[in-house]
């Protein structure tokens, strides 16, 4: 059975909640707001996290990526800033592909927005050179290199296939057969969203016996119009496209209080990036009320799928 949000956030309360919450400390970009940013990646030697930097009061945002001096981070010397939303990163091929969220004037909605996630990739951030456009539409579109060699791609249509988001999976032998077709055809995963709720993948960690374990989140409106976004992970097997159930991982209230970019915004904690440590943990960074950048310790929710 499908379950809800809130059937699934009663499912977690009844788990070991996560411990050390952390807020991020940002300098250099002005007033503004950094939040929906990845876990550190290491490019060049250097822990950079790249984060969606904004203005209280506007959509308009750049990526920044930054590196951590005396405990605060500060944007990189020399490194380029993108005109994006909501970055992510992965490696295919030995190179670094950075995606994110372009937002551009919507073709036939008058003052509206259209958005549409875009890759990047190269040897290193300052290398990295335009890759791939997705479907005007879609964001939470992600790619990881696979055990062969091959590379999972997961999507997320809306609308009348999709409805208010839902997950879809292909895999394909390597980044040239990455086409707009391929994104827009591939299978949806049944039965993840409760009707009127939605979701989408943002970081995938190949396991170390090949299953897909996908960090996402799972959302809902209230009755007063108000979003809810929860941390989530499942597990998918590549080979034969079945999938473990979604769990979730945190709720806002493990982390500390924040700002909030809006009032319908509060309950929100996007899934930015997870770092596995060896002692069975993870780190997990998190976007927060579209305000600020967080951090938790958490139990690692992918070794339940390796053993």
């Amino acid at each position: 059975m499908t379950k809800t949000c809130a059937e699934l956030v009663e499912i977690y309360l009844e788990k070991d909640q996560p411990a050390n919450p952390e807020k991020l400390t940002f300098t250099g970009v002005g007033e503004r707001d950094v939040y929906n940013i990845t876990a550190p990646f290491e490019d060049e030697g250097e822990l950079v996290i790249a984060g969606r930097v904004e203005a209280r009061d506007t959509e308009h945002s750049e990526v920044y990526f930054f590196v951590s001096r005396d405990g605060v981070w500060t944007p990189r010397e020399g490194a380029p800033v993108l005109e994006l939303q909501d970055p992510f990163v992965t490696r295919i091929a030995g190179e670094l592909v950075l995606g994110g969220v372009e937002i551009f004037p919507h073709p036939t909605n008058e003052g509206a927005l259209g958005w549409r996630t875009v890759f990047y990739k190269g040897s290193s951030i300052k290398m990295l050179k335009p890759l791939f456009k997705g479907p005007d539409g879609m964001k939470d579109l992600r790619l990881a290199e696979l055990k062969d060699g091959g590379v999972a791609v997961l999507t997320r249509p809306q609308g009348e296939k999709g409805g208010r988001g839902k997950i879809g999976f292909e895999r394909i032998l390597s980044l040239n057969e990455l086409t707009l077709d391929v994104v827009e055809e591939a299978p949806l995963l049944e039965g993840q969203f409760a009707e009127g709720e939605w979701g989408g993948a943002n970081e995938l960690h190949i396991l170390n016996n090949g299953l897909i374990g996908v960090l996402g989140h799972i959302a809902s409106f209230d009755e007063e119009g108000n979003r809810h976004y929860y941390p989530m992970v499942f597990a998918l097997n590549p080979e034969t496209g079945e999938y473990t159930e979604i769990q979730l991982i945190a709720i806002r209230d493990d982390f500390l209080a924040g700002a909030s970019k809006r009032p319908d915004l509060v309950d929100v904690v996007f899934s930015g990036g997870l770092l596995r440590k060896e002692d069975g943990t993870a780190n997990f960074y998190a976007g927060i009320s579209d305000a600020e950048a967080h951090k938790i310790t958490i139990k690692d929710p992918f070794n339940q799928f390796e053993k």
